[in-house]
């Protein structure tokens, strides 16, 4: 009788515990380690990248797998599922302050942020692992296919330190993300949504598949390319609103799926600092778009009449160089077969080009509703750009460029470095119907080889321009 009272009693604790706890309450595992040595033969991360990149003598890397002994690496973790944005993924800096290198460590285990927090200090095990690019970022992981570390080894291959550090975000301009910051956590400051993306989700509209891509700019530069925010169709926050105003965010610099092009990706909406009070404000001209061009010709420039490889003057046009070397030139075009006028630095050792090609004066009170339409192409831009302005109170010399006010015109669009270079795209027909006075509307390329020039310059290349109407009701 005794032993059945107490098997009572038992069944009784048993009960009154497991009653008291919610089906979906789930503490976070106690994974307290003690902290431990770095272990012997530990090396930095840029180390491996650096063997990666330069074993191939120059040429396209290829997967490298280390051999038995290779030893560690250290990292701090910089990536969080918790918000369900990342995937059996941890990515990894080499310092929790100013790194020089990430890298994706790819593990078949979900969730990891309960073991691996952001901030968490780990040694990588390099023995049989494989260094590559996935998606176009430095990837560890099994074979040449980067798949997954099994979940069984993960012990084996992670060590997780006791150490959790503050990680410094890296302060970036917008204008300023490339590959040597990718997989590292930056801040990225007086930034904000583009308008057109505004009051839509992170990821939830129709068309989002697998991600949500949302564009945002800079607020120190109208012209300067946006830059894609990027969240998982399977993360917690997909179908919050992008917020409104504008700040920094905090976020990892990555590449799209394709490896096309530059995108942001972050752990949660906390890692936006924006004041929803403030939007960024630009002085610009846009009086929208219409759906065709006037009856009437007030300009019509098709720069037939120059002559190849010259300074394009057509008269009343102003062809001005604020600095270096390069000025817009005639050219012809095969593809179109008809000449047109290009602005390129390649090759011409220039620091910084900038080149203006501008339009005769026209009064705008003489007439209504006055529509502008060109065409341009690139020809591998890279970071050059093409800008169009406009001005009301240029007084038409060469000598009053610098000095007058110049306003971008916000609605005439310009092809995008993307475009495949023999395509030219047309502006759209861009209302001048807002604007009063007398004026003018430039071009203005700008470039540089400071970093070496020829097909290795980051900032060289050139913009095609052609067929430049300007017509009125």
């Amino acid at each position: 009788m005794k032993n059945l009272n107490n098997l009572f009693a038992l069944l009784a604790v048993v009960t009154f515990t497991f009653s008291c706890v919610e089906d979906d309450d789930f503490a976070v595992p106690d994974t307290s380690q003690v902290v431990i040595d770095a272990p012997a033969g530990t090396i930095n991360l840029q180390a491996i990248v650096n063997q990666y990149e330069s074993t191939f003598g120059g040429n396209d890397p290829e997967p490298i797998t280390f051999d038995e002994n290779a030893g560690f690496v250290e990292g701090y973790v910089i990536s969080s599922d918790e918000g369900g944005n990342f995937f059996k993924e941890l990515v990894i800096q080499n310092a929790p302050e100013s790194p020089t290198v990430g890298v994706n460590v790819q593990i078949d285990v979900t969730p990891l942020f309960t073991r691996f927090e952001f901030g968490r200090r780990v040694y990588v095990k390099l023995d049989g692992l494989t260094l590559g690019e996935s998606n176009g970022v430095y990837t560890l992981g099994i074979g040449e296919d980067l798949d997954r570390i099994q979940a069984s080894r993960v012990d084996e291959y992670i060590l997780r330190d006791e150490e959790t550090v503050a990680i410094v975000p890296k302060q970036i301009l917008l204008s300023e993300i490339n590959d040597s910051q990718e997989n590292q956590w930056v801040r990225v400051s007086n930034v904000q949504f583009l308008d057109s993306e505004l009051g839509k989700t992170f990821a939830s509209e129709q068309g989002d598949t697998f991600d949500g891509d949302r564009l945002i700019q800079t607020c120190d530069d109208f012209f300067a390319a946006p830059v894609v925010f990027q969240t998982s169709t399977f993360a917690d926050f997909k179908t919050l609103r992008v917020p409104n105003g504008s700040g920094s965010i905090d976020a990892i610099v990555s590449r799209d799926f394709a490896d096309d092009f530059f995108v942001l990706n972050t752990n949660s909406p906390e890692n936006f600092n924006f004041d929803p009070n403030v939007r960024c404000e630009f002085d610009v001209v846009s009086c929208g778009t219409v759906n065709g061009p006037g009856a009437n010709s007030i300009l019509n420039q098709d720069f037939n009449s120059g002559i190849n490889n010259t300074a394009t003057m057509p008269a009343g046009w102003t062809n001005y160089v604020e600095e270096g070397t390069v000025r817009w030139k005639t050219y012809f075009d095969g593809d179109r077969n008809s000449p047109a006028t290009r602005a390129t630095n390649f090759n011409s050792g220039d620091d910084t080009s900038i080149a203006w090609l501008i339009t005769p004066q026209i009064n705008f009170d003489a007439q209504d509703g006055e529509v502008l339409n060109f065409f341009t192409s690139n020809d591998f831009a890279d970071a050059s750009t093409l800008e169009v302005l406009f001005s009301n109170d240029w007084d038409g010399t060469p000598a009053g460029v610098e000095t007058a006010t110049w306003s971008p015109l916000a609605d005439a669009r310009v092809v995008p470095n993307s475009e495949f270079f023999r395509n030219f795209v047309s502006s759209g027909n861009v209302s001048l119907e807002c604007v009063d006075g007398t004026g003018s509307i430039a071009f203005k390329f700008t470039g540089s080889e400071a970093d070496g020039g020829g097909t290795g310059g980051a900032t060289n290349g050139g913009y095609q321009l052609d067929d430049v109407t300007i017509t009125s009701n």
